[in-house]
């Protein structure tokens, strides 16, 4: 059995993606490979952050307590946590329960694709505003199925210009779900409306972080 350094655990509303608005448990892992300079949660990027050891069964145990279906696995960069494949088949063999995984992008999926149970990933493609579209990792896009989701941090034209080239280049509004979001405070939502009437983007959404809207945007545990 394995242990995880879990930075925080809770039950909220999913803020953003597919299942926005639904009610998830989420399970925040310590430590991250990328610093996007927008990054809201820096403080759980560092391997060594406030953390508890917990191991795959104590998770399962504390979603199954909550009675909330929708698990949300976020960090930092919740792939790069030691055995972390154990955990997802864990929760993933219980078939009440429906798994996101929110990765940065830049660890290849192949080997977590694999795994049964309802689990899908919702996949950063880092803009160049991030500072960090270097470390995307472009042969993930071929393994992306219909459950799955890209989601797009802009924080200005040039990101939206880059962003649609990329969809045009991998076909991604055909593969799976895309999503765009403004970098908080940084682009005005209004402009991103406008981009998208201006291309014709049928087939991508838009998308504000509901939590950073409900609560404070610097906020724990929601």
């Amino acid at each position: 059995m394995s242990t995880y350094h879990v930075t925080e655990h809770f039950v909220s509303i999913n803020g953003e993606a597919r299942r926005a608005g639904e009610l998830s448990c989420f399970i925040r892992l310590a430590g991250c490979n990328l610093h996007c300079n927008y990054c809201d949660t820096r403080w759980s990027c560092d391997p060594e952050a406030p953390s508890e050891l917990l191991t795959e069964e104590e998770l399962y145990q504390w979603v199954k307590e909550t009675g909330v279906r929708n698990v949300t696995l976020t960090g930092g960069e919740p792939l790069l946590a030691e055995g972390v494949d154990r955990l997802l088949k864990r929760l993933g063999s219980d078939p009440e329960l429906r798994i996101e995984i929110e990765t940065n992008g830049s660890i290849p999926l192949e080997s977590f694709l694999s795994i049964p149970g309802a689990i899908s990933f919702t996949m950063d493609l880092k803009c160049p505003g991030s500072g960090m579209a270097e470390h995307n990792r472009m042969e993930n896009l071929s393994l992306l199925r219909s459950v799955d989701t890209v989601k797009y941090v802009v924080s200005d034209r040039g990101d939206l210009d880059w962003l649609r080239k990329m969809n045009e280049s991998y076909g991604l509004e055909k593969k799976c779900a895309v999503y765009i979001s403004p970098v908080f405070g940084r682009i005005d939502p209004k402009e991103i409306v406008a981009y998208l009437q201006e291309y014709r983007m049928n087939d991508v959404r838009m998308q504000l972080q509901l939590h950073k809207h409900i609560w404070d945007p610097n906020k724990k545990g929601v």
